[in-house]
């Protein structure tokens, strides 16, 4: 079963390689204020997990620099993950505004999010 998930995992990647979606254009301006907004948020992801692979297109289509932090393989993000969301569950956006941080778990609910935040 783990060599099935890793060989569709490496065909996901693959697909979302060559079918990535184009980006948003903006002014300089518009750009430098989005990117001033997603400093505050940071995605915890696995690479090649189909949900933060939709999440990341949405970044994309979006023109934002969210941070990314793999909870697979970086203990520490794994350990943030676990204590600031209570759980290792991935895609999670972590939102930090004004000293409050909110953790958002599913991956429709993000892409709405980076919707409105950015469209």
């Amino acid at each position: 079963m783990k060599f099935i998930r890793i060989i569709l995992g490496k065909i996901i990647l693959l697909l979302n390689f060559v079918f990535a979606p184009r980006g948003v254009k903006r002014s300089q301006e518009e750009q430098k204020s989005a990117d001033d907004k997603a400093q505050t948020m940071q995605l915890y992801q696995f690479e090649a997990c189909p949900f933060c692979v939709k999440v990341r297109r949405e970044m994309k289509r979006q023109s934002v620099n969210i941070t990314l932090k793999d909870a697979k393989n970086d203990n520490t993000a794994r350990e943030e993950l676990l204590s600031g969301g209570g759980k290792v569950k991935v895609p999670c956006l972590k939102i930090t505004q004004n000293g409050n941080e909110t953790w958002m778990y599913e991956s429709s609910d993000i892409v709405s999010y980076l919707q409105k935040e950015f469209a």
